[in-house]
């Protein structure tokens, strides 16, 4: 908002979505504080508030609310949040190619794949649920811990079987939605 006359002006260009939400610049982040400031950006620039504006100021509104939430969902999410901390250290994220040196990973992916595909009995993909959840949470932390060090490599490489998991994630969400 402006100083002067209150009016609200056009976001940043590329902001830090960690300044944005009032975050350390940190893989370990308090979700409810994220929650908090969340909504009260969004109760101070939501469009709805700038119905009775200029133009201008409505369209502000939007690039605004999308920004808060493009920033809240990112920050959210540990794989997201973790590629965005690469991507602010300047760290290519990892290739689908990077992991292939990990047999066992790989090994370990396609054996859920396999499950995935093969299965319709609910228990097993209750299972499959349980594992992949499992994996994840371990990965949050490998990566928690690896971003406490400063070992961004390490983080990269972490983040890239994160992503395998994210995928399996997606492809059991849409096995359980009934066609």
């Amino acid at each position: 908002f402006c100083p002067g006359c209150q009016a609200l002006q056009p976001p940043a260009p590329r902001p830090d979505l960690f300044r944005l939400m009032d975050c350390d610049r940190s893989f370990r982040i308090d979700p409810g504080q994220l929650q908090r400031r969340f909504r009260s950006l969004q109760r101070a620039v939501h469009p709805d508030r700038f119905g009775q504006r200029p133009p201008k100021e409505q369209y502000y509104s939007e690039q605004h609310s999308s920004l808060i939430n493009k920033a809240y969902q990112t920050l959210l999410n540990p794989l997201s949040r973790g590629l965005y901390l690469l991507e602010l250290s300047g760290v290519e994220p990892a290739k689908e190619t990077d992991c292939d040196a990990d047999s066992a990973f790989l090994m370990e992916v396609m054996e859920i794949n396999e499950k995935l595909a093969e299965s319709k009995n609910k228990d097993i993909l209750e299972e499959v649920e349980t594992s992949i959840k499992v994996k994840q949470e371990e990965l949050t932390r490998e990566v928690t811990a690896a971003f406490e060090r400063d070992d961004l490599q390490e983080a990269k490489k972490l983040l890239g079987k994160m992503k395998y998991f994210a995928n399996l994630e997606d492809k059991l969400k849409a096995k359980k939605i009934p066609s």
